[in-house]
């Protein structure tokens, strides 16, 4: 009966042994628990935006060019000066005429001669119609008083009236030339004349201002030296700074997501947020290189700053903004991580704690912005989800929390 006893004990232990040892082996080679992050499902405001880089623009500018080719005066003004329609910039001399050589002045003095030979010419031929006309005109006249008493004929008279009005026409006609050959010895002259002037160190007279079309500032001098400037070339821009606009150069694919209407937040410059508005979209695109080389089409959308000019006085052309455009917006909604959300099934889906363990669970997923994701089904306010689902994570593993 000792070695029955003897023999069953013995059992006991290797079965004690046994169970011990599969315990230790199934403790060794259980999995650990998956180390997540883990973020609620809450309700409150939310908002899809565009954010881009811009700059401010005046919206009417005026450039002031040289409307005659001449000699540019400085211009005095500095950029930011103000100005009032009819405000002098600056002025332009016309350019002065050369000094004629020997040979030139000579040939001037012979066409100042020739000239006023050919006036002497055609006086004498004025003269001659003048006569002609006289003689004609008494001719007829004289027919005329004779006509009641049936001395002359009739066609006599109408040859002695046509005459009579072809001789005036010569006698007009020799006038004008007059005028012509008057004119050509005035200009052969005056070439004359205001090269002798130059000659002696004399200025000219004319000088052609030039002043402000508008009321506004200066906003950039494009020539600020004095120097000879041709007939348009530009001298100056002018500009209301109190009236801008923000120009954004967005991508092709968020352009077509905007429209005029569309409200606007500029920050990023300096001060205080403003509120804007959608102006217009430029229904052209363009292509432009990112700072990485990557070429993209951009479309330029235009939009008008509607916050009170008094918050934003320092503001001026051409400074740099953030403008984020708002896409969609609610003050109470169901979000989530953006990130939680993954495909499974071909459906949204999150990984949702309960026990300690992830559980996949579908959800109806509403708009997002990158950030957070709108839950319009399968979640309620609390659950907690897993923030960043990695691919060691699987539907029913344990998790341990960071």
């Amino acid at each position: 009966m000792s070695e029955g006893k003897h023999l069953a004990g013995k059992w006991l232990f290797w079965l004690t042994l046994g169970i011990l040892a599969i315990v230790v082996v199934a403790f060794i080679l259980r999995p650990d628990p998956v180390w997540v992050d883990l973020a609620p499902v809450q309700r409150g405001a939310m908002e899809v935006t565009i954010l881009e880089e811009g700059k401010t623009r005046v919206i009417d500018r005026y450039v002031v060019s040289s409307p005659v080719t001449g000699y540019l005066h400085r211009v005095e003004l500095d950029v930011g000066d103000q100005v009032i329609p009819g405000e002098l910039l600056t002025e332009v001399d016309p350019m002065p005429a050369s000094v004629l050589d020997a040979r030139s002045r000579a040939e001037a003095e012979a066409k100042v001669e020739a000239a006023r030979s050919a006036l002497n010419s055609v006086r004498q031929k004025t003269r001659a119609a003048a006569a002609d006309a006289e003689l004609a005109e008494a001719e007829y006249q004289r027919l005329l008083t004779l006509d009641s008493s049936d001395f002359v004929s009739h066609e006599r008279l109408q040859q002695a009236q046509s005459t009579a009005a072809r001789t005036q026409a010569i006698l007009r006609s020799a006038r004008f030339d007059e005028e012509v050959a008057a004119h050509e010895l005035a200009a052969a002259r005056t070439r004359l004349e205001v090269s002798a002037a130059r000659s002696e160190g004399e200025k000219p007279a004319e000088r052609l201002a030039i002043r402000s079309p508008v009321n506004g500032s200066v906003l950039n001098l494009l020539r600020k030296s004095e120097g000879v400037i041709q007939a348009g070339e530009a001298v100056i821009e002018l500009g209301d700074p109190g009236a801008l606009e923000v120009v954004v150069d967005v991508l092709s694919f968020d352009a077509v997501k905007l429209e005029p209407g569309v409200q606007a937040r500029l920050s990023g410059w300096g001060g205080t947020l403003l509120d804007a508005v959608v102006r217009r979209v430029e229904p052209v695109g363009f292509a432009d290189v990112s700072a990485l080389g990557v070429e993209e089409q951009r479309v330029r959308v235009i939009a008008d700053i509607v916050t009170p000019r008094e918050r934003w006085t320092m503001l001026g052309d051409g400074y740099r903004v953030d403008a984020e455009f708002i896409l969609w917006q609610s003050a109470n909604v169901l979000q989530a991580p953006a990130s939680a959300v993954f495909q499974h099934g071909g459906q949204p889906a999150v990984f949702l704690i309960r026990d300690e363990h992830a559980v996949i669970q579908t959800v109806k997923t509403g708009r997002t912005n990158g950030l957070v994701t709108a839950i319009e089904s399968g979640l309620n306010e609390g659950d907690q989800v897993v923030r960043h689902p990695g691919r060691e994570l699987s539907d029913g593993d344990q998790v341990r929390i960071r």
